[in-house]
């Protein structure tokens, strides 16, 4: 009789491998591959697949879900800022920096910035603002009216210098492409307060996509029902909503209520495609926003004063004011994320940084600050965050090399060791500046934040745990925040 296989440190050399094992080695081979074939297929067969794993897991609907704590806030707007704005420039003044503008810069900011050589001081003038004395540019007076209800983080940091990269850290999480954005989550964690419009919502430039095109609103592997919905701000919002003939309303209701049971048993034979799942329930919402959405997405309704708060009498700030005013009327009527994108990256001002960054502000701030004063006046600020910045900020150094040739047109290189954003509403402590970077605006040495801490405080305030708000995906529990030690910036509570 065959002796039994045991795993001995120490193997006997008086007997063969055949002996020992009671069979050639051939034949163990193909045993013990028979059997691994065969635990796979009873895996197989005793659970359901990975898709269906996911698919249980993850509600798929938009439903109302409750939130794993009372929430400060219902909904954000993120205003993202393609290309890097310059912290210099806009919201952390270096009196230093301007001081030795044009000189070699120090060891210590040299060390990692080796394709400039000389600091580069900001033109623009910066002055205390509100009760509370938040500091901000000249390129932003209308911002800083609202200088009490504004938080801003100087101590911001991020780990890569490339665009692409940059932004999917700054909303999947990660530096890797293929992961949820945030509004993602968001959408997952909590649905939407309205079931006749999504709730997660794109705005894009009708001028062109911002770099990285629709990756900038995917749910990665998410369900896709939780991926953001663009909407156009110019023309028809969202294209083939309605028909091109009216038809009478028992018609309708007559296709609408055939077109669910035939999507009823097409689904039922076919359970756990998400991606069908996503797609039924994309075409019911389509036809509920019908009803809605036409209403929803109509600024024409607005009064004259209410338009030209936002800048829509002005060429030069209509466009942004118009995605602004539709952000405003979306969260209105439940909508949980919205994102505002600009075309292409316009802050990434590696020449003539000046006027660049003077045109980007000229074009955002009047319908930003309109924003402000909208959900204010409105009581939705309370419980409505806005969040203005981009990917990384720009390098308080000259992207010229010859500081005997400068022309007032340099630039600013990718900056992601120090930079700045700010927040609004929502159960942020308004007037408040958090952190900060040393005296040439280069490196984040206090309370240093990084991306992660700012997702977690961001899901805290609209009542989600960010260790708790999970997704099974490759057998592992996929999170937002990620593998990073994260804390919530309870400093920025109000």
């Amino acid at each position: 009789m065959p002796k039994p296989f045991r795993m001995n440190s120490r193997m006997p050399t008086d007997r063969s491998a055949s002996d020992t094992l009671g069979a050639s080695r051939r034949d163990w081979m193909g045993k013990m591959g028979a059997g691994f074939a065969g635990l796979a297929l009873a895996s197989l067969l005793s659970e359901p697949s990975a898709r269906g794993r996911e698919s249980d897991a993850a509600p798929l609907d938009v439903r109302p879900r409750p939130p794993h704590h009372p929430p400060q806030a219902r909904a954000v707007i993120q205003l993202f800022m393609h290309g890097g704005p310059s912290q210099v420039d806009l919201l952390d003044p270096k009196p230093e920096l301007s001081k030795r503008s044009g000189q070699a810069p120090p060891d210590e900011v040299a060390d990692d910035e080796k394709r400039t050589s000389f600091l580069l001081g900001s033109p623009f003038k910066f002055a205390r603002h509100g009760s509370s004395g938040l500091e901000f540019s000249e390129t932003l007076p209308a911002i800083a009216r609202h200088a009490d209800d504004i938080a801003v983080i100087r101590s911001m940091f991020t780990e890569h210098r490339n665009h692409e990269q940059a932004i999917w850290m700054a909303n999947t999480g990660l530096t890797v492409a293929g992961r949820p954005n945030i509004g993602s989550w968001v959408a997952y964690g909590l649905g939407t307060e309205n079931d006749s419009l999504p709730a997660y919502v794109a705005l894009p430039d009708p001028r062109g996509l911002p770099v990285d095109g629709t990756r900038n609103w995917s749910s990665g592997w998410l369900p896709p029902l939780f991926q953001g919905t663009a909407v156009r701000s110019e023309g028809s919002p969202v294209l083939h909503l309605r028909p091109s003939a009216a038809r009478d309303a028992s018609v309708e209701a007559g296709r609408l209520g055939l077109l669910r049971a035939l999507n009823a048993r097409h689904r039922a034979a076919r359970p756990g495609e998400l991606e069908l799942d996503a797609r039924i329930a994309s075409f019911e919402l389509a036809a509920r926003m019908q009803l809605t959405a036409t209403d929803a997405l109509d600024i024409d309704r607005e009064t004259e004063a209410t338009r030209r708060l936002y800048g829509l009498d002005v060429d030069r700030t209509r466009s942004y004011g118009r995605r602004c005013l539709m952000a405003r009327r979306l969260v209105e009527r439940g909508v949980r994320f919205v994102q505002l994108f600009m075309a292409g990256q316009p802050w990434d001002t590696h020449a003539n940084n000046v006027a660049g960054t003077r045109s980007c502000c000229e074009q955002t701030d009047v319908p930003i600050a309109g924003l402000l004063t909208d959900l204010k006046q409105r009581g939705l600020l309370d419980s409505t965050i806005v969040q203005w910045g981009g990917e990384f900020g720009r390098t308080p150094t000259a992207e010229t090399r010859d500081p005997t040739k400068t022309t007032g047109t340099e630039g600013r290189d990718h900056h992601p060791y120090g930079f700045s954003i700010w927040l609004a509403g929502g159960g942020i402590r308004g007037g408040y500046v958090h952190g900060a970077t040393d005296d040439f605006g280069y490196r984040a040495i206090h309370q240093r934040t990084q991306t992660a801490d700012l997702h977690a405080t961001l899901l805290h305030l609209l009542g989600l745990d960010h260790e708790r708000l999970t997704y099974s995906h490759h057998s592992r529990d996929e999170r937002l925040t990620d593998v990073y030690k994260t804390r919530i910036v309870r400093e920025l509570l109000a």
